[in-house]
């Protein structure tokens, strides 16, 4: 049933509209099936910060990891109690660098994926589609998915995302995609 909806989104982005109006939205098992038919033709994305990523696990399915936002950590929000999260500033004309080295363009398709898919994976999506890069999705619920609340797992991302719907990845990370400013 999943492969009618990615035709359908193919369909629908060739023609210039979306399927999924202002959500664009694929499942963790839609990109992963999209990467494996499509290859170097879907370029995935990991836009979470890298030191998260360091606690949290890693796909070797995404292509690289861009942060969308970057932990400042020279500063601190006495509102928030945590450490600010600002754009990064690069975060397009690093993404247009990526997919140029891969020898695609803005028209390619582009999946992005955080956390929870709504912090920073949606966003990143439409921040993308906004700045000229039109075929931008994201990864509803992201790599760890939504938090269980109530029972065995109450409290932790147990529930739907990448980890929890059976889709490779690992506790390491692979240095040759991991974002590391200023390592050439």
């Amino acid at each position: 049933m999943h492969y009618k909806r990615i035709f359908l989104a193919f369909v629908y982005a060739f023609l210039g509209g979306s399927l999924f109006g202002e959500e664009f939205g694929l499942t963790p098992k839609e990109t992963y099936d999209l990467k494996q038919e499509r290859g170097v033709e879907v370029f995935s994305l990991d836009v979470r910060d890298p030191v998260e990523i360091q606690f949290t696990g890693f796909t070797d399915v995404v292509d690289l990891n861009i942060p969308f936002l970057l932990v400042d950590r020279a500063d601190w929000s006495d509102d928030t109690n945590t450490f600010p999260m600002p754009r990064n500033p690069r975060f397009a004309e690093e993404v247009e660098a990526a997919l140029l080295e891969r020898g695609l363009d803005r028209e390619a398709m582009i999946v992005t994926m955080c956390r929870s898919g709504s912090a920073r994976g949606e966003p990143s999506a439409a921040y993308l589609r906004e700045n000229g890069f039109p075929n931008t999705y994201f990864v509803v619920h992201g790599f760890q998915g939504d938090v269980v609340s109530e029972g065995e797992n109450e409290g932790f991302r147990r529930k739907n995302g990448w980890q929890n719907s059976g889709l490779p990845w690992d506790t390491g990370i692979n240095p040759e995609k991991i974002y590391r400013p200023g390592k050439e």
